[in-house]
Parts: structure tokens; sequence; C-alpha cells
């Protein structure tokens, strides 16, 4: 089973992108546009706020009227008016509760449809970090394939000049094919992220692709700071953080929600009118003295009276709703200062091992594996020692690679807990 799938993916590696799919190169600005003006799953959302702008024109709509008529026959009606008229229920108390109520609903949408772009602005730019990892990782690999590609011709002159063995050659190809089965696995990863990507994006108009093939100085997916920037502590930047985030303007409005539910349930304890009114007659026969009668009448009737059902289960259900609504307010806000300092401990612990890389291990690194090639080829060392540095230097550069999707993630990570894409350390009224 193994080789068979080892089979599929050296396959599908050995195909050109284009071959599968026609791709357009995007910036990380041009991705998190596309996906926040086509993202099927975000358009489907924003439907919901016409489902609230409905409600409330239904929630504001006055009762119908009725038509009513009153007809004796035969001996009944001697005395009596045969009527025809109108009857209109007028609410008390109701209908403007009923109004502030899904008003408040339609705000909530509104902050979800917010909640829901902010985040996949979020995700698009944490997909796009990822798919260009994968591209600087077989980057990486590349010129390492490119660097055991010399290294052999190197090993074969010098076997030539039988100044090494053919142990040299043969162990140098077989590094050399090893690393080439580790490109097809690269290059799968990167296929495999740029499906992903473009799952994010969810959009039909095309089929996306990075403009960078790796990490470059440039790369700035939001206002991150640099990595040797002395970073503020937290409590000094934890009520800047947290005052935009959405869950608690959520719950916020679900606080109102809850409170304008119970009136709109009070409210239902009002009793209201119905006026009703029209035409009453009497033909001459049944008048009593032969002479046709007629004119108009007026009622008025207080209707629905809470007498025998006082919507007290309602009232005490929506008590308890808006208690719910405070306590997970509560709860909100106390999760969200949790979150927001992991947040801010994930993105230091990032930086320092970015900075770590850089101020270390990238340059003695870099001095190692220049000074060992240098020594091969003067036969200072063997070459099982050289393919030992070249193997420990791909893997610094790769974890490198890593490092720095992990630095711009973490940001991303912590920008997301903050619910605000223009956070600054600088700048105190972002």
């Amino acid at each position: 089973m193994k080789k068979i799938l080892l089979f599929i993916i050296l396959f599908l590696c050995s195909l050109p992108a284009e071959s599968i799919i026609e791709t357009n190169k995007i910036t990380i600005q041009q991705a998190v546009s596309i996906a926040a003006a086509n993202n099927l799953d975000i358009q489907s959302s924003r439907l919901n706020i016409k489902i609230r702008e409905n409600n409330i024109k239904s929630a504001n709509r006055l009762q119908n009227p009725g038509i009513n008529t009153f007809y004796n026959f035969g001996q009944s009606g001697k005395g009596n008016p045969q009527q025809i008229g109108v009857s209109q229920t007028i609410e008390i108390g109701k209908r403007g509760a009923r109004k502030k109520l899904a008003q408040s609903e339609y705000e909530l949408s509104n902050i979800d449809i917010a909640y829901l772009e902010a985040d996949l602005r979020m995700d698009v730019r944490e997909a796009y970090t990822n798919l260009l990892a994968k591209k600087s990782v077989l980057t990486t690999m590349k010129n390492q394939e490119d660097l055991l590609n010399r290294i052999l011709i190197v090993a074969k002159d010098m076997n030539k000049k039988g100044t090494v063995s053919e142990i040299d050659v043969l162990q140098a190809k077989l590094l050399l094919n090893q690393i080439k089965t580790d490109v097809n696995f690269a290059e799968y990863d990167v296929k495999t992220a740029l499906y992903d990507f473009n799952k994010v994006i969810n959009s039909p108009g095309g089929f996306y692709d990075t403009v960078e093939d790796s990490f470059t100085e440039n790369y700035m997916p939001l206002l991150i700071p640099k990595p040797y920037e002395k970073m503020p502590e937290f409590d000094s930047i934890a009520d800047k953080a947290i005052k935009n985030r959405f869950d608690i303007k959520i719950a916020i409005q679900n606080i109102d929600i809850a409170e304008k539910s119970l009136v709109t349930v009070i409210r239902q304890k009002i009793p209201d009118f119905e006026l009703q009114g029209g035409y009453g007659y009497q033909n001459p026969g049944q008048s009593g003295d032969g002479i046709f009668k007629h004119g108009a009448y007026v009622a008025v009737n207080l209707i629905n009276i809470p007498i025998f059902y006082s919507f007290l289960p309602e009232i005490n259900n929506a008590k308890i709703n808006l208690e719910q609504a405070n306590l997970n307010y509560a709860s909100v806000e106390n999760k969200a200062l949790n979150d927001l300092r992991k947040a801010y401990e994930k993105f230091l612990t990032a930086k320092t091992n970015l900075n770590y890389y850089n101020n270390e291990l990238l340059h003695d690194s870099e001095e190692l594996i220049t000074v060992s090639r240098k020594s091969y080829e003067e036969g200072k060392i063997d070459l099982t020692t050289l393919l030992s540095m070249e193997e420990s230097y791909r893997m610094i550069l790769i974890a490198y690679t890593y490092a720095l999707a992990d630095y711009y993630n973490a940001w991303n990570f912590f920008v997301r807990e903050a619910n605000n894409e223009n956070f600054s350390i600088d700048n105190d009224d972002v």
C-alpha cells in the first residue's frame, strides 16, 4: 500500500502545476480582498442580514382587519337590525417592543458577519503563509539537490585522480537519490497547501497561488513587529487588545436581546382593543312599523385579558435567558483575557526562536558548511563527514523556514484574538 501511495505522489509531483489547473498569482493583500468579496460561505451568511431586515418589517406589522356580518332570519329579525362591518384589533404596547427586539437581533447579525469576515481574513493570511512556507522548504530542498549534484561531480573528479575511493561516489549518488525523493514529497506538500489555500478563499472565480516562491524581507502580512523589537508587557496592551473583540461585542448584544425579549414577553399581558364599526339596517317587514330603517354602529371591545393565562412561564424563561446572557458575558470576558495572554506568549516564544536562528544558528551553520565543502575538496575531511554536515545544514534551513512561518502565524493568531487587524504595539489609538 505504501509503495502505491508513493508512486501516486511521485506521479502527481512529476506533473507541472499548470497541467492540473491554471493558477492566478496574487499577493496576500489581493488574496484577502478576493476572499472577502467572493467567499461562498460569507455570501451565504450575509443573507442572514436580509432575513433580520425582513423580521423588523414583520415585527412592525399592524394586525389585519376582519369583516363581520350579522343577519337574522325569520321572526328573530323582528325589531333587530342586520349588520355588516369591519373589526380591527389594536395592540397596546406590543408592536414597539417587538420592533426593538427585531432591530437588536439585526445588529447581532451585523456583528456576526463582521466576526466571520475578520476570521476569514485571518484564515487567508495563515493559509497564504503556510503555502509560502512549503514553497520555501521546496526551494531549500532543490538548492540542496543542486549542491549534492556538484558534490557528486567533485567526488567523481577526485575519484578519477585517485584521491578518494569509489565509495565516495556511490555514497554521494545514494544521498542525491534520497533527496530527490524528499523534493518530490516537498512538491506534493506545496500542492496540498495550494489546495488548502484555495479552499479557504472558496471563490468560484479562479484558482490562486502566491506571487512569491519563498519568504522575503518584504513579506509583511500585518503590522507585525520586527523580530529584534522590544515587546511591551502584556498588561500594558491588554485593554487595547481586548476592546475590539467580536465575541465580547456579541455577548453584550445578546444581553440587549435578552432585555428586549423580556420586555416583549411582559407586554403580552397588556390587553388589546378591538374596534368595530359598520352599517346596520331593518327591512320594512321586520321593522315593526313597515318603514326601512338604517344607520351606523360602533363597538369597542377589550380583548386578550390575561385572566386564564398570564404568560408567567414565558416571563420566567425570559428572565432566566437574561441571567444567562449576563453570566455568558462575564465568562466570555474572562476567557478572552486568557486567550489573549496565551496568544501573546505564543508570539513571544516564536519571536525568541526566530531570533535564535537569525543571531546564532544560520550564521554558524553557513560558516561551518562553507568550511566543510572547501575541506572536502582539499582532502581534509571525508565525504561521510561532509554529507553529515550537509544534512544538518539542510535541517537547519528547513527549521528556520518553519520558525519564520510560526513567527508570522503567531502574530496573526494574536491579532485574531484581539480582533483588530490594525493592531500595533506602537499606536495607542489602535
